[in-house]
């Protein structure tokens, strides 16, 4: 393999970077910046049963260094992004895609699933179960052992691609999370998803954001995710695709050596829409700078000795 590529069990990526969900559209819409083959993979945006309107407005509250958003998983439900957006996106993409799919219940997982298992465009189903800026479903699944099993367990029977956990970081024991998934059948782990956070008005003392809390991401939590990774690296045996905070080349290689095998550039992408595209060019003088041969060699690295 080359010095930037990667795997994802068993799906070789030319390059461990790829656009978080919800952060980077259905892909095709950043073909205006630059050409998004260039990419490992990219996720795309948080999908549903059926369609969703999302959250009231506002739904975005800036923060020193990061952003709460609660946009609520808005999108046209996953029949219309099947037949609609992936054929828009296959046009400009001739790379596979992480799915990430959201349910309000078990059987909404499992419909998804079977959906997104039978698209040829997809790679890797990414099962958000930490979502926490909707009522009633995404994180109240990922704060339970036994539910986030449950899910897992399920949308693996129906699915015929590799299923990937994403888990909360808001919990109390993340490792507990990891194996609870990793024990249902996760083939892989995608962490941390955001942070639950608010902000309010100096002058009327209000909640900026009409649904109160929203989800917290950007650089600031980056500690908190490169620990988290680090911790579940050492408990599971599946693979890891880091995210949280990530903004750099250099952070890519931190996260790696965290013990994640690909990551996700999330709030990045809404600050600077070339980041990713940036970030891979960077990479190969980063890595001479720090003496790496290739990014795989590092995985877990902190571990090791």
């Amino acid at each position: 393999m080359g010095r930037l590529k990667v795997e994802l069990s068993g799906w070789v990526l030319d390059n461990p970077i790829i656009p978080a969900s919800g952060t980077f559209g259905f892909g095709y819409e950043f073909t205006e910046f630059y050409d998004i083959n260039i990419l490992g993979s990219l996720a795309t945006k948080g999908t549903t049963l059926e369609p969703r309107f999302g959250n009231p407005t506002p739904r975005i509250a800036e923060c020193t260094q990061g952003m709460i958003n609660a946009i609520g998983l808005q999108n046209p439900g996953v029949y219309k992004v099947i037949s609609e957006e992936f054929e828009s996106l296959r046009k400009v993409y001739n790379k596979k895609v992480i799915a990430n799919i959201s349910g309000f219940s078990v059987e909404e997982y499992v419909e998804c699933a079977k959906a997104m298992s039978a698209s040829d465009m997809v790679g890797i189903i990414e099962v958000n179960i930490s979502c926490p800026n909707v009522k009633h479903g995404g994180m109240s699944f990922g704060t339970n052992p036994q539910s986030a099993s449950e899910v897992i367990k399920a949308v693996k029977e129906v699915s015929t691609k590799p299923i990937y956990a994403k888990l909360s970081p808001n919990v109390t024991d993340i490792v507990e999370m990891a194996k609870a998934v990793e024990k249902a059948g996760a083939d892989g782990i995608c962490m941390i998803n955001t942070l639950l956070g608010s902000r309010f008005d100096l002058k009327t003392g209000k909640p900026i954001i009409a649904n109160v809390m929203g989800g917290f991401s950007g650089p600031a939590i980056l500690p908190v995710a490169l620990r988290m990774v680090y911790q579940v690296y050492a408990a599971v045996d599946i693979p890891i695709i880091g995210m949280g905070g990530i903004s750099s080349a250099e952070d890519v290689i931190e996260m790696m050596s965290a013990g994640a095998s690909a990551v996700q550039i999330g709030t990045a992408n809404l600050v600077n829409p070339y980041i990713c595209n940036e970030i891979i060019n960077k990479l190969p003088a980063v890595m001479d700078a720090y003496n790496i041969n290739t990014l795989s060699e590092i995985v877990g690295r902190a571990h090791h000795g």
